[in-house]
């Protein structure tokens, strides 16, 4: 009993110091102004400036699509994934690259992508000539929906492998053809894995900073940009911490309607 009492505490006290502390700080921030007053005015600005509003757009967007991009290759992935022999060897090294630090990633295809790069090799052999493939959005969503890829595989690989297989036979048997089975039966039943894959992708493509400006060339301003430039270009904390508020309660509403929905009995 006091042990559970231990652990329960440190758990309740690491949720206080690393979660909710940093979320009031952010919170009480939001309401400062530049020369220190308390005041509404960041979120008056926020809502009022097409600027923030663009980038608010822009932030779903992209994470709208890099999320609709990962989710097309990791589930046909996952899938196919669970019918192989070593289908653990296999998801292991998918999720390898995950060990590898973002910033290493972002300068490889920084190298990949150059002009002296080797895929403008390639198109050059190709006779298609070289193009500009750096600081443009489609290398930008590229390169974000490779980092997020294992994040998406993972969880529809897990709902895919627990699927009842008996299932999928009775449908077939029911005289269902593939895509029947398919949209009936095993999308169905694998959605709590999609909803998980949309989350842990989804949210932290919101706030990306670093591919826009190594990969996109700043092209793609985001949220995440507009929090970095508050606070470490113009120094107006309040107006970051605003930005951080509204990406907080945007990523709280993706969790909230990506969440698995509990049905009641009677």
């Amino acid at each position: 009993m006091k042990a559970k009492g231990l652990y329960f505490s440190s758990y309740v006290l690491w949720l206080l110091l690393f979660v909710l502390a940093p979320v009031a700080l952010i919170l009480y921030q939001s309401f400062i102004g530049i020369n220190g007053n308390f005041t509404i005015n960041n979120y008056e600005s926020f809502f009022k400036i097409s600027s923030y509003l663009r980038m608010t757009f822009n932030s779903v967007f992209y994470a709208g699509l890099i999320t609709l991009i990962t989710l097309l290759l990791s589930y046909p992935t996952a899938y196919f994934l669970t019918k192989t022999k070593y289908k653990q060897l296999w998801l292991m090294l998918i999720i390898l690259p995950t060990w590898i630090n973002i910033l290493l990633k972002a300068y490889a295809f920084i190298g990949i992508f150059s002009q002296a790069g080797p895929v403008n090799n390639s198109l050059e052999w190709l006779g298609l000539g070289s193009h500009q493939l750096l600081f443009t959005n489609a290398s930008f969503m590229l390169v974000a929906a490779y980092i997020e890829l294992p994040f998406m595989i993972l969880p529809i690989f897990n709902a895919v492998d627990e699927l009842d297989e008996s299932l999928i036979n009775v449908s077939r048997d029911l005289g269902a053809n593939g895509f029947q089975t398919f949209w009936n039966v095993i999308f169905p039943l694998t959605l709590n894995g999609i909803k998980s894959g949309v989350q842990v992708v989804f949210i932290p493509s919101l706030s990306l900073f670093m591919l826009t400006r190594l990969i996109g060339g700043n092209k793609v301003i985001t949220l995440g940009t507009a929090i970095e430039e508050n606070f470490l270009v113009t120094q107006d904390w309040g107006m970051g911490s605003t930005i951080g508020v509204i990406l907080i309660a945007t990523m709280i509403l993706i969790m909230f309607l990506t969440g698995e929905k509990k049905r009641r009995g009677r």
